[in-house]
């Protein structure tokens, strides 16, 4: 029951924490100021934990982690663009192809094997994400093609690489630890990431009007950073149970929510299409959580 209750936590927080970050990009927050400051707030929130989580942890814990946070950074500035450019009902649904992504990595570095039945629930994923972005009513209108040329879909794709392969190296580090200790320790490096990120590509004037703008939008910055830091420890709570390609795969209910917010929150187009799409995506995950 505790699982489920996990899964369900990740799954409504994901979409709500990317409608906070395109309300901050409609604002006029760069990208990685964004990201700068949720990953801020979080790390000012685990930081009082750390001397408890001083056990012994193994270097190869440091490497996963370390490098899982950089990917993190990558992976949710590159979302926050693309989230800038194009419709929240349209980017949640390519998500879906995380879960096709990691099934390389997650063979090599974890050794996670999936079933017939797991692929089958992934390809239903990815068939009904097809539905999703397609953009007229007919079947002709469901085009892959458009995939590749509008920009805030490209950003989507690189994001979605960053995330699962970050995915991969979270695990790790969540078998070397706990999953609190792995998600203080990944908010902590990834704050340290993003300062040097941020200060690098803004320059100190932009900076200024970007910390004059949070002020202004402290409530979604930290609403932001609250559903964010939900996501990232149900998600760690629910890699315990499931192998990444098929937990990433199941968290992709979470997509009808998003179309549902898409439409109710930015009045974005194609609503019963993308809901046909992503009841088809709920199809793969059910026969995910059956065969898991």
């Amino acid at each position: 029951m505790t699982l489920w209750i996990f899964v369900l936590a990740r799954i409504v927080s994901n979409p709500v924490s990317n409608v906070f970050q395109k309300l901050l990009t409609r604002s006029g927050a760069a990208p990685l100021f964004i990201i700068f400051a949720t990953f801020g707030f979080l790390g000012l929130a685990c930081f009082p934990f750390i001397p408890w989580l001083t056990q012994s942890l193994e270097r190869r814990f440091w490497t996963d982690i370390t490098l899982c946070a950089f990917l993190a950074v990558a992976g949710n500035a590159t979302l926050v663009a693309a989230l800038k450019r194009s419709d929240l009902s349209i980017l949640g649904p390519i998500n879906s192809y995380k879960a096709a992504v990691s099934l390389i990595p997650g063979i090599v570095f974890l050794h996670e094997i999936p079933t017939l039945w797991q692929l089958a629930g992934i390809i239903l994923i990815v068939g009904g994400s097809l539905v999703v972005v397609g953009q007229g009513q007919g079947i002709r209108s469901v085009n892959p093609g458009r995939l590749i040329r509008e920009r805030g879909v490209q950003l989507r794709f690189a994001a979605l690489v960053f995330s699962a392969v970050e995915a991969i190296f979270l695990k790790r580090a969540l078998i070397a630890s706990s999953p609190f200790t792995t998600f203080a320790y990944w908010a902590l490096i990834g704050f340290c990431w993003a300062i040097p990120a941020v200060y690098c590509s803004n320059g100190r004037v932009r900076i200024r009007s970007e910390w004059e703008r949070l002020k202004v939008n402290r409530w979604n910055y930290l609403l932001l950073a609250l559903t964010t830091g939900i996501m990232q420890l149900s998600t760690l709570e629910t890699l315990r149970f499931f192998a990444v390609g098929p937990a990433l795969a199941l968290f992709q209910t979470s997509t009808i929510l998003t179309v549902v917010l898409g439409r109710t929150v930015f009045i974005e187009k194609h609503f019963l299409r993308r809901i046909l799409g992503s009841l088809v995506m709920i199809l793969g995950a059910i026969i995910i959580i059956i065969f898991r």
